[in-house]
């Protein structure tokens, strides 16, 4: 037989509300489906209230029964749309005892922020973490910091606003690249803020940037100011190969030199800025 590679369970907000289920029953449910025994990768999405009660039970769940839980590679937990649960309302938990419980798991994806807590990161196979939320807390952004991740080739961040639980500054992500060790990162993604143009000169002065072969600067408020500052740098740095800028506020002039770069460039979806009484506003892709 082969193997399927991927499943999602999931709780839909009439199953919550008419059956009860939730996070302490979606274990037992996914442990009993003839399917699971042949998956490599688990999406876990909505939990039926989400906005509620946090997945806790379900990270207990899997470390409870980490032998059962062998098989699995990848890991998505809170893969959930903005009809089911805005990002910012997902409660999530704390991952401390999963890095233990799964020394088999490769990659790991988190959406939501609120409640989180990845505690002392310490996993020698995986190679692919990331963080999709609203506003990234600075304690989430430490233990990421202090991360003994000896394999990770792909970290994904996005950064957020603060009235969504980003409550960092530029200084923070800029210690987080600094302080952290990860020799073999080759994908670098410091997104969604409403400070990329301030983010990309960190990011673009760090020691990664002599390293990854893809950066990630996508989904913010990244202006003629921080495209400036990558026409200057890119060249310098001949091991990025790809440059994604996606949902950006370049003008049509800059956006045009920059996919003349000699690298894969992707700089679509330009935005424009909104202005109200005198200010000009510009948003982040994914906030509330």
């Amino acid at each position: 037989m082969s193997r399927k590679k991927t499943k999602t369970y999931a709780y839909n907000y009439e199953q919550y509300e008419e059956q009860g289920k939730g996070p302490k029953d979606i274990i037992g449910d996914i442990l009993a489906d003839k399917d699971f025994t042949d998956l490599t990768e688990l999406v876990i999405g909505c939990w039926g209230n989400p906005w509620e009660e946090n997945c806790q039970e379900v990270i207990n769940g899997i470390v409870a029964n980490a032998d059962r839980f062998s098989h699995i590679e990848k890991l998505f937990l809170g893969d959930m749309d903005f009809e089911e649960c805005e990002v910012s309302w997902i409660m999530q938990g704390d991952y401390s005892l999963l890095w233990a419980s799964m020394p088999q798991l490769k990659e790991l994806t988190i959406k939501g922020s609120m409640d989180l807590e990845l505690g002392e990161i310490r996993h020698e196979g995986l190679e692919s973490l990331t963080i999709i939320c609203g506003g990234l807390p600075k304690s989430v952004m430490k233990s990421i910091q202090k991360a003994d991740l000896p394999n990770l080739k792909k970290l994904l961040l996005y950064i957020g606003i603060e009235d969504y639980g980003f409550d960092g500054d530029e200084g923070a992500v800029k210690e987080l690249l600094e302080k952290s060790d990860f020799p073999n990162l080759d994908y670098l993604g410091i997104v969604d803020s409403e400070m990329q143009d301030e983010l990309t000169k960190i990011v673009l002065a760090s020691k990664y940037a002599g390293q990854v072969s893809v950066l990630d600067l996508s989904l913010g408020t990244l202006t003629d100011k921080g495209g400036a500052l990558l026409l200057e740098k890119i060249p310098t740095y001949p091991n990025i190969k790809k440059l994604d800028i996606h949902y950006h506020y370049l003008s049509k002039e800059m956006t045009d030199k920059l996919e003349g770069l000699p690298i894969e460039v992707d700089a679509s979806d330009a935005n424009e800025e909104d202005a109200y009484d005198g200010e000009i506003y510009r948003y982040a892709m994914l906030t509330e």
